[in-house]
């Protein structure tokens, strides 16, 4: 179980919030952290590079010399790919790079590496009703008094996207905003720092706390 300071807007303590996850054990959890984040990276991949062999190219199809007697090497087509301009030879093709992984194998992963962060997960009270009109300035200002360095990167994680705080957030380059029911590994261990509202830690919970 972790134990978090939970800050107001102004950066003051205002209570505490607890995080309990099932994770895996120590021995286990690089492994299949490791496997749920190559799979992540995988399946983003789109899998399109396509290259041409020689039955694939334009033209070659007229022999360019006749076999013997010209003193050179013999060649059946322009288009072979010794040639300049012609097919390559195990180029790529387009395939399909997914990863398969268990459900219950994800989940546990994403359990271990969010409580693997713990030292760097901040608890902040909703502050959705301090930004009733967009306001990037006063959100990066509020950032700052939780703690995040002018030089680090936040993973903000919300209970349900509201419109104001996403309009706030979107022009801080250096912040991603997610809501609690889409978390995935790659964004949790790229951020420096983990923001999370009361709210979104009480649903992580409910949602992966099995």
């Amino acid at each position: 179980m972790v134990e978090c300071v939970v800050k107001n807007w102004q950066g003051e303590s205002a209570g505490t919030a607890s995080l309990d996850l099932r994770v895996a054990n120590e021995d286990n959890a690089p492994h299949i952290v490791h496997r749920a984040l190559v799979r992540q990276l995988n399946n983003a991949r789109q899998g399109t590079a396509s290259t041409k062999t020689r039955s694939e190219v334009r033209g070659g199809g007229r022999k360019p010399w006749r076999q013997k007697g010209t003193g050179r090497a013999r060649a059946g087509s322009i288009r072979s790919p010794l040639w300049r301009g012609g097919g390559v030879i195990f180029g790529p093709k387009p395939r399909d790079y997914s990863v398969k992984m268990n459900r219950k194998e994800r989940r546990l992963a994403l359990r271990t590496a969010l409580q693997s962060r713990a030292e760097d997960l901040i608890v902040v009270q909703d502050f959705a009703n301090e930004l009733p009109r967009p306001k990037t300035k006063e959100l990066a200002q509020a950032l700052t008094r939780w703690g995040v360095g002018e030089n680090e990167t936040a993973l903000l994680i919300v209970s349900e996207r509201d419109e104001m705080v996403y309009l706030s957030a979107r022009n801080i380059s250096s912040i991603k905003l997610i809501s609690a029911g889409n978390l995935n590994i790659f964004d949790l261990l790229a951020a420096d720092k983990i923001v999370a509202t009361a709210s979104a830690l009480e649903k992580v919970q409910e949602v992966y706390g099995d």
